[in-house]
């Protein structure tokens, strides 16, 4: 099969399809925009491993990221067949028909676009009646991550640390997250042990546990393997930790998060993408900007 992101965007969109209803029916029938993309990303073997960090940037000067605008047109494309609802935004439910559909990838994307693609039509013809935008409303429809357009910036801020300080700002962000930070270990650059940072956390039944912390910043070509995820836990080991968080400004290969599932003790990987995230929850040396839009209900679209 053709590398994923060798195929032209409607064939990714097309290829996109059958593996975002399996993921959902493998988790109930209802998942976040995020979460599905994600594992998305982790199921399927022909998407490159780091493409949720594979930024470009537009003409204008804007990061975005190529990934999203073939699985938000694979969404609105299932939407539009009815094999999808979106409740609200960021959140996607099977139909009926959804939840029943058995067909092949191929199949299924035929049948999609049989319906879709006529929606698509009508709707450019409607743009270009228009007197008050002359957007092409494909493309806008697919921005349904606009509010996202910080995160490429951030990732190259996060690059562009020096590697002290990266591990200075994931500790920031483990004790953001609860863990108390023990500022005996993993404090200097050298000589802690495989760890750059260690912790205590206490559990919902007032238990506290030992955490171990690694940062690595990577490039987001240069994936984290599985030998990586070992020697982390063969760390964790020398300094009894319980649990392990391991923070990347790249992404974990396939095997690397097996193997993070691994044994008794379960590594949480924290990648480039959910990095970014984490950051914006917790609000960390960035300041939130709220910006008020509207999206049109249907009503304007129906003939008159």
């Amino acid at each position: 099969m053709t590398n994923f992101t060798d195929m032209n965007r409607q064939d990714q969109q097309a290829y996109l399809m059958k593996p975002i209803i399996d993921e959902l029916k493998q988790v109930g029938g209802q998942a976040t925009t995020r979460d599905l993309k994600r594992a998305v990303v982790e199921r399927e073997e022909d998407i490159p491993e780091n493409i949720l960090t594979m930024y470009k940037t537009s003409r204008n000067g804007r990061k975005y990221l190529p990934f999203n605008y073939a699985f938000n047109f694979a969404i609105s494309n299932l939407i539009m067949a009815g094999m999808l609802k979106r409740p609200k935004q960021g959140i996607v439910v099977l139909t009926e028909k959804g939840r029943k559909y058995k067909g092949s990838r191929t199949e299924l994307s035929e049948a999609v676009y049989k319906i879709s693609l006529p929606q698509w039509q009508k709707k450019i013809e409607q743009n270009k009646k228009s007197k008050e935008s002359n957007i092409d409303i494909r493309e806008a429809e697919s921005l349904d991550d606009l509010e996202e357009d910080w995160k490429g910036p951030l990732l190259n801020a996060l690059l562009n640390l020096s590697p002290g300080k990266f591990e200075l700002f994931c500790r920031a962000l483990v004790a953001k997250m609860n863990v108390d930070l023990d500022e005996t270990i993993g404090t200097s650059l050298t000589g802690d042990g495989g760890v750059d940072g260690y912790g205590y956390i206490k559990t919902d039944d007032f238990r506290t546990a030992r955490v171990a912390i690694q940062a690595k910043r990577w490039n987001p070509s240069n994936s984290v393997s599985s030998p990586e995820i070992d020697k982390f836990r063969g760390a964790m080991d020398k300094f009894r930790a319980e649990y392990g968080i391991f923070i990347t400004t790249s992404t974990f290969t396939r095997d690397a998060i097996k193997a993070s599932r691994a044994g008794t003790r379960v590594i949480t990987l924290i990648d480039g993408d959910h990095l970014l995230e984490l950051i914006a929850k917790y609000e960390l040396y960035v300041t939130k900007k709220v910006i008020t839009t509207y999206e049109l209900d249907d009503f304007f679209e129906d003939e008159n």
